[in-house]
């Protein structure tokens, strides 16, 4: 099979947080695993984030970071690259909505495209809510335009809820 003559590159931002096994250690090898995707680019990494647990459930604090690449990968496809990023990384896919995780890998936003779908749904639902991604996603992408919220740079952030620090 040979590679289409003029191949499409899109932008793409994930979200990574995690709160066991090593949480620093997990963001950075999820980074570099994010650098050897196929037909994929990492292009900017946020610095690491601790913050506070959300959903309620008695926790360590998480690490999260954000990362932008280019990719030729459909939005599905690179869904399913994430998710075999958090397999290997030990995530166990009966974990509890909000609770402690290995590795958790959200694709945010890709490209200006907006899909609902059972599997997938982008932009992210609660970007505009969540300063544990807002603030890493501003740090490397302030003036991303995200589709049906608007420019990144605009959205408030509560840095009190939960709270949130930059660590590097």
């Amino acid at each position: 099979m040979s590679e289409p003559q003029n191949p499409h590159w899109y932008p793409a931002y994930v979200g990574l947080g995690s709160n066991l096994h090593g949480p620093t250690r997990q963001i950075q090898a999820a980074i570099e695993l994010l650098g050897t995707l196929t037909r994929t680019r990492l292009i900017a990494q946020s610095s690491l984030y601790r913050s506070a647990p959300f959903g309620g459930i008695e926790q360590p604090d998480f690490m999260n970071a954000a990362v932008s690449l280019l990719t030729e990968l459909s939005a599905h496809e690179l869904l399913a690259e994430l998710q075999q990023i958090e397999a290997r990384r030990g995530r166990d896919s009966d974990e509890v909505r909000w609770g402690p995780r290995v590795l958790d890998l959200d694709l945010l936003v890709y490209g200006a495209a907006t899909i609902a779908e059972p599997d997938l749904v982008v932009p992210h639902p609660g970007i505009a809510e969540r300063n544990f991604v807002l603030l890493p996603l501003q740090e490397i992408a302030p003036e991303l335009v995200i589709p049906g919220l608007g420019r990144l740079a605009s959205l408030a952030v509560n840095v009190q809820e939960p709270q949130i620090e930059r660590l590097e």
